[in-house]
């Protein structure tokens, strides 16, 4: 499952992000998203979990939680299509 990670500290890096969601099962992938000119963290990532069940537990916990002085925003990430706008891009 692709987890949705939002309102991060732009200090955080992606191996305490990972740290933080293999308390509840395996990470196979992490990432914080930055920007591309400054490589500045934007404050949102992913992290992808294989098993569902740890997934939606680490969803169910985390949201709303704080980490490093700022409430998370923790849901399910959608697939690209059905979150963005039609038209020209």
């Amino acid at each position: 499952m692709n987890i949705y990670v939002g309102n991060l500290s732009y200090r955080l890096r992606e191996n305490d992000l990972r740290g933080v969601f293999e308390e509840y099962g395996q990470v196979d992938s992490c990432r914080i998203v930055t920007d591309r000119e400054t490589r500045r963290s934007k404050g949102f990532g992913f992290v992808e979990m294989p098993d569902d069940g740890a997934a939606q537990k680490a969803i169910s916990e985390l949201n709303e939680a704080e980490l490093e002085g700022r409430k998370l925003i923790v849901k399910e990430s959608l697939p690209r299509e059905e979150y963005r706008p039609k038209g020209r891009y």
